[in-house]
Protein backbone atom coordinates (compact mmCIF):
# COMPACT_ATOMS: atom_id res chain seq x y z
CA UNK A 1 0.00 0.00 0.00
CA UNK A 2 2.86 2.38 0.67
CA UNK A 3 3.84 2.32 -3.00
CA UNK A 4 0.57 3.76 -4.32
CA UNK A 5 0.91 7.37 -3.21
CA UNK A 6 0.37 6.67 0.48
CA UNK A 7 3.99 6.71 1.58
CA UNK A 8 5.18 7.53 5.04
CA UNK A 9 8.29 9.48 4.02
CA UNK A 10 6.63 12.90 3.97
CA UNK A 11 4.93 12.67 7.37
CA UNK A 12 6.80 10.14 9.51
CA UNK A 13 5.00 11.09 12.73
CA UNK A 14 1.44 10.28 13.44
CA UNK A 15 -1.14 13.06 13.48
CA UNK A 16 -1.67 12.79 17.22
CA UNK A 17 1.93 13.73 18.03
CA UNK A 18 2.24 16.76 15.80
CA UNK A 19 1.17 20.23 16.83
CA UNK A 20 -0.10 23.29 15.05
CA UNK A 21 2.58 25.76 14.00
CA UNK A 22 0.22 28.63 13.29
CA UNK A 23 0.87 30.69 16.45
CA UNK A 24 4.02 32.55 17.51
CA UNK A 25 6.82 30.48 19.00
CA UNK A 26 8.22 30.92 22.50
CA UNK A 27 11.11 33.17 21.53
CA UNK A 28 8.78 35.57 19.73
CA UNK A 29 6.40 35.64 22.70
CA UNK A 30 9.29 36.45 25.03
CA UNK A 31 10.45 39.34 22.86
CA UNK A 32 6.89 40.67 22.49
CA UNK A 33 6.44 40.48 26.25
CA UNK A 34 9.69 42.32 26.93
CA UNK A 35 8.76 45.08 24.47
CA UNK A 36 5.31 45.42 26.04
CA UNK A 37 6.86 45.61 29.51
CA UNK A 38 9.29 48.36 28.55
CA UNK A 39 6.61 50.30 26.65
CA UNK A 40 4.26 49.92 29.63
CA UNK A 41 6.51 52.13 31.73
CA UNK A 42 5.72 55.03 29.42
CA UNK A 43 2.14 54.47 28.20
CA UNK A 44 -0.83 52.29 29.22
CA UNK A 45 0.95 50.41 31.99
CA UNK A 46 -2.31 48.95 33.31
CA UNK A 47 -2.86 47.20 29.96
CA UNK A 48 0.67 46.47 28.74
CA UNK A 49 1.85 45.13 32.11
CA UNK A 50 -0.55 42.16 32.23
CA UNK A 51 0.03 41.56 28.51
CA UNK A 52 3.76 41.34 29.20
CA UNK A 53 3.17 38.93 32.10
CA UNK A 54 0.99 36.65 29.97
CA UNK A 55 3.42 36.68 27.03
CA UNK A 56 6.37 35.96 29.31
CA UNK A 57 4.51 33.16 31.10
CA UNK A 58 3.56 31.53 27.80
CA UNK A 59 7.13 31.95 26.54
CA UNK A 60 8.39 30.10 29.64
CA UNK A 61 6.06 27.24 28.70
CA UNK A 62 3.84 27.97 31.72
CA UNK A 63 6.29 26.63 34.27
CA UNK A 64 8.96 27.97 36.60
CA UNK A 65 11.15 24.86 36.45
CA UNK A 66 13.77 24.16 33.83
CA UNK A 67 15.66 26.60 31.65
CA UNK A 68 14.06 30.02 31.42
CA UNK A 69 14.68 32.21 28.38
CA UNK A 70 15.97 35.64 29.38
CA UNK A 71 13.41 37.75 27.41
CA UNK A 72 10.55 35.77 28.96
CA UNK A 73 11.87 36.28 32.49
CA UNK A 74 12.39 39.99 31.81
CA UNK A 75 8.84 40.23 30.47
CA UNK A 76 7.33 38.62 33.58
CA UNK A 77 9.34 40.66 36.09
CA UNK A 78 9.00 44.02 34.34
CA UNK A 79 5.34 43.33 33.58
CA UNK A 80 4.65 42.69 37.27
CA UNK A 81 6.48 45.88 38.29
CA UNK A 82 4.65 47.78 35.56
CA UNK A 83 1.25 46.52 36.68
CA UNK A 84 1.99 47.26 40.33
CA UNK A 85 3.10 50.82 39.55
CA UNK A 86 0.01 51.40 37.42
CA UNK A 87 -2.29 50.19 40.21
CA UNK A 88 -0.51 52.41 42.76
CA UNK A 89 -0.76 55.35 40.38
CA UNK A 90 -4.48 54.75 39.81
CA UNK A 91 -5.11 54.40 43.54
CA UNK A 92 -3.19 57.61 44.19
CA UNK A 93 -5.26 59.63 41.73
CA UNK A 94 -8.58 58.62 43.34
CA UNK A 95 -7.75 59.81 46.87
CA UNK A 96 -8.97 63.19 48.11
CA UNK A 97 -6.36 65.91 47.80
CA UNK A 98 -5.11 64.62 44.44
CA UNK A 99 -2.68 62.09 45.93
CA UNK A 100 -1.13 64.36 48.56
CA UNK A 101 -2.37 62.29 51.54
Amino acid sequence: MAGFGHGTRRHPRSRGRTWSRTGPDRATLGIIGAVCAVAGFFVLGIILGPVAIVCGWLAMNRTWSGARPVPALIAVVLGAIDTLLAIIWLAGTTTPGNGLF
